[in-house]
């Protein structure tokens, strides 16, 4: 038999297929095997699949492998929404009263193994989404002339954002926070080239530092080469560009207790001493006057720096929908104990708009008060917020609070005020020394970023306890940052196919 290799991209690759090579690809080479009189029927490639250099033989063809990176990432078990989801559960803002695994009850209970459907699904979809990312790196270094070389650049910076994104999720998930012992911890494993058969599986962690390091580099050259503004409100929300990569940033040095790096890029996108605060350079970022209209009306305000869009043909329905997780189903209500009776948030506050009250579940408590921010009903079309400008003030706010000095005490004051200011106008915060405004800064970011996919990741940065929970069905004890579960198990997946993870 005459052997030939045809290699072609598969765009339809199947998610049980994805695993069996090891959860690294997101497009895949296939090989077809003909003999003299068999070439007419098998050389042909299915219309689903085209060739590695047809893949950057045209503009649109670029185009299309860039909007599949930001497809990846959209996936329901990433920044569709169930990510989420799991990192708001495992902190002490909500409790369960569902015990469903498929909605997230091993991340509220601490109880993940490394072959979880949850673990399984965001490692390899995060992974995809880096491999796609740099299928498109590589291909465009290799396709030159095909698209203008400013427009290419911009492609890269756009993958390489997406890329640390990705990563940042990853090492904040399944290692060791960088702040328990300056990223010395194993990490993850590192892929910066395509990877198109599963021959460079083996591939060893690199370090928690080591990651790090790769996600800001990638922020640095996504900075440089991204546009200042696009085109449109809906392409300033939902594409990177210029200051998303720095509002990303931000939020990596802040993981690392860098707060004098926190200070340098949030002050490019946050000039003002005083409220109120906007971006003066590139897309024009302000607060908006009214939160639940952000949620409920206007997905694309300067607010919104970064959020996954949906729209009737391109929607999540059921338990993929963060709407139907935390108000349809409800498997999640507020912790009566916790966020709920923070005085911080008072009655007066818009963000209570947020809740939906049940008087008759758990009456001796007063009822459960369950989250509406993603929707009540489907379809759940509201888009999933992964930067916002309010997060970005906070950010600002705690890194300035931390750095200490009479003028950064003062500046983190007026940004917490104004994030609270914009909800509840009425209320007074007290007198603040540097550790009460820390500890307001963190409380406001419970509030102010609740369902948002924070909870977790602060107290991991913080290297404090997960605090125990206890519902009137489920309890959950303390999980202490020496705790075997303080952070994720590694995906059985890569465990079963790497061969240098140990």
């Amino acid at each position: 038999m005459n052997v030939k290799l045809s290699t072609t991209i598969n765009m339809n690759i199947t998610y049980k297929s994805f695993r069996k090579l090891g959860g690294l690809l997101g497009l895949a080479l296939l090989f077809t095997v003909s003999s003299c009189d068999e070439d007419e029927y098998l050389q042909k490639i299915p219309p689903t699949q085209i060739s590695a250099a047809d893949a950057f033989s045209t503009p649109a063809r670029i185009e299309g492998l860039v909007n599949g990176i930001y497809s990846s990432l959209k996936g329901a078990n990433f920044y569709g929404g169930r990510l989420h989801l799991f990192r708001d559960a495992a902190g002490e803002d909500f409790i369960n009263t569902g015990g469903n695994s498929f909605t997230g009850f091993d991340a509220w209970n601490h109880s993940y193994n490394s072959g979880a459907a949850d673990i399984l699904n965001v490692w390899s979809v995060g992974y995809t989404t880096i491999n796609r990312a740099n299928i498109l790196i590589d291909g465009l270094a290799q396709n030159t002339g095909v698209i203008d070389a400013a427009v290419a650049s911009e492609y890269v910076a756009e993958a390489k954002f997406l890329r640390a994104l990705s990563y940042f999720t990853l090492v904040t998930a399944y290692a060791q926070p960088y702040n328990k012992d300056n990223g010395g911890s194993p990490g993850l494993p590192l892929r910066l080239q395509a990877e198109t058969t599963p021959a460079n599986n083996d591939l060893a962690r690199s370090t928690v530092a080591q990651v790090y390091t790769q996600i800001i580099q990638d922020l640095n050259d996504a900075e440089t080469a991204l546009p200042t503004t696009r085109s449109t409100a809906l392409l300033n929300t939902t594409r990177a560009h210029k200051n998303a990569a720095i509002a990303l940033k931000a939020r990596v040095y802040l993981n690392q207790g860098d707060y004098a790096k926190v200070i340098e890029e949030a002050a490019k996108i946050v000039p003002q001493a005083a409220a109120p605060f906007s971006a003066t350079s590139g897309v024009a970022h302000a607060l908006q006057s009214n939160i639940v209209n952000l949620f409920a009306t206007n997905y694309t305000t300067t607010e919104s720096v970064f959020s996954m869009p949906f729209t009737s043909l391109d929607m999540l329905a059921g338990q993929s929908a963060l709407g139907y997780m935390y108000v349809a189903t409800p498997d999640y209500c507020l912790n009566w104990d916790e966020i709920f009776a923070e005085p911080q948030w008072a009655s007066t506050d818009a963000r209570r708009g947020f809740l939906n009250h049940n008087a008759n579940l758990d009456a001796a408590k007063g009822g459960r008060y369950y989250l509406n921010k993603f929707g009540t009903a489907a379809p759940f079309l509201r888009y999933v917020p992964v930067i916002r400008y309010s997060e970005v003030l906070l950010n600002y706010a705690e890194a300035a609070a931390r750095a200490g000095g009479a003028s950064n005490l003062a500046l983190a004051e007026e940004l917490l005020k104004a994030v609270h200011g914009r909800s509840d106008a009425d209320y007074t915060f007290p007198a603040l020394d540097q550790a009460g405004l820390i500890d307001a800064i963190l409380i406001e970011r419970r509030i102010e970023l609740l369902g948002e996919g924070f909870r977790a990741n602060d107290i991991l940065r913080l290297v404090t306890p997960f605090p125990a929970k206890a519902g009137t069905v489920y309890t959950t004890p303390t999980v202490q940052p020496n705790a075997p579960n303080y952070i994720w198990p590694m995906s059985n997946d890569e465990l079963l196919n790497n061969k240098l993870i140990n």
